[in-house]
C-alpha cells in the first residue's frame, strides 16, 4: 500500500506541498500523480503559485517534481529546498543555463606556481592564490577566492561560466574573450564580484 507522505493545504496566497523528511523520490512522484488530477480541479482559472516544503531534496528529484506538476498545471512553483552545487551554495541563477559536463575536483588552495588543467568542469575547494593558474574546457568554480589567472572555455566554448566565493584576479578568461579586473581604488566601497560570463553581445560580463 501506498504511504501518504505528500500534504496538499491551501493559503490565500499560495498552494503548499509539504513532503515528508523521510519519503522516496519513488513514492513522492507516485503521491503527487494521485493528488495532482484533485489539485488541478481546485485550480480551474487560478494561478496561485505552489511552494514545495519539506524534504531537503537534491537538483535532480526537484527537477523531476516540477516537470510532473507543470504535466497537470501551468504555475509557479518554488522549493524551499537549496539549490547547490559542489560545496557551497553557489547559485543557479546564470545568465544562461550552465551544460552539464565532466568535473574534476581538487581539494585544497593553489600557491603561486601551480598550475590545473582539465578538458571538462573544474572545481577548486580552497582559493586559488597569486601567481596560480586554473585552465578548464568547461566552467571553473571556486569554493573560495579567486586571486590567480582563470581561463574557462579554453577550446572555445563561450557558454563555459566562472564562478567563485569572490574574484579578484588581475585577469580572466572564457574561451576567446579576455576581460581586465580593475583594481578598486583605496576608500572605495568593495563590491564582491562572484560571477563571469559572456553575454549576447559577445561581452564578457562580472558581477
Amino acid at each position: 500500500m501506498l504511504k501518504n507522505n505528500v500534504t496538499i493545504s491551501m493559503k490565500k496566497d499560495q498552494v503548499i506541498i509539504k513532503i515528508e523528511e523521510d519519503a522516496e523520490q519513488k513514492e513522492i512522484i507516485a503521491n503527487l500523480k494521485k493528488k495532482m488530477i484533485e489539485l488541478k480541479n481546485l485550480y480551474q482559472d487560478d494561478k496561485t503559485p505552489i511552494l514545495v516544503i519539506g524534504k531537503v531534496l537534491k537538483n535532480k528529484e526537484m527537477d523531476e517534481i516540477q516537470s510532473l506538476i507543470r504535466q497537470f498545471i501551468d504555475v509557479q512553483i518554488e522549493f524551499d529546498s537549496p539549490r547547490v552545487l559542489g560545496l557551497h551554495g553557489i547559485k543557479k541563477s546564470f545568465y544562461k543555463d550552465i551544460a552539464t559536463s565532466e568535473t574534476r575536483f581538487h581539494k585544497g588552495s593553489l600557491r603561486s606556481g601551480q598550475k590545473i588543467e582539465y578538458e571538462g568542469s573544474l572545481v577548486i575547494i580552497g582559493d586559488v592564490n597569486p601567481g596560480a593558474e586554473v585552465i578548464a574546457g568547461e566552467n571553473i568554480i571556486v569554493v573560495g577566492e579567486l586571486r590567480g589567472l582563470a581561463h574557462a572555455g579554453a577550446k572555445g566554448n563561450r557558454d563555459a561560466v566562472i564562478e567563485a566565493v569572490a574574484i579578484s584576479a588581475t585577469q580572466i578568461r572564457i574561451a576567446d574573450i579576455v576581460k581586465e579586473v580593475e583594481k578598486q581604488e583605496e576608500g572605495e566601497i568593495t563590491t564582491i564580484k562572484t560571477s563571469a560570463y559572456i553575454n549576447d553581445k559577445e561581452e564578457l560580463i562580472l558581477e
